[in-house]
């Protein structure tokens, strides 16, 4: 069983930065990919980031390339994303997702086994 916890939302200025951080459980953290998606009010989950097991090269959604890093720390059982250059329609709840069975990156929600309870970011224009 793996349990994400998510904290470092907040409410914020358009142009303001934010760093989200997921703290995870488990002894096989390292072997996790790890994604962070996004649910914005009336709209469906959409990918965000994702770095593999081995810390490769990390996917990003297009809407976020160049504002958004994503990283992790093995040692500490924790992912963090970097959000820079906010904008309004980055207002969501971010969540923090763990792919136990296969290392690789996904920008699908589904192939996510486990999921944090999610942070509220708020971009005021």
């Amino acid at each position: 069983q793996v349990q994400l916890v998510e904290s470092g939302g907040g409410l914020v200025q358009a142009g303001g930065s934010l760093r989200l951080s997921c703290a995870a459980s488990g002894r096989t953290f390292s072997t996790y990919a790890l994604g962070w998606f996004r649910q914005a009010l009336g709209k469906e989950r959409e990918f965000v980031a994702a770095m593999g097991w081995s810390g490769s090269i990390p996917d990003y959604a297009d809407a976020v390339k160049g504002r958004f890093t994503i990283s992790r720390d093995n040692a500490k059982n924790t992912v963090a994303l970097q959000i820079n250059s906010l904008k309004p329609e980055d207002t969501a709840l971010y969540y923090c997702a763990a792919r136990l069975n296969n290392g690789v990156t996904s920008r699908f929600a589904d192939h996510y086994a486990y999921w944090g309870q999610g942070t509220q970011v708020t971009v005021s224009s």
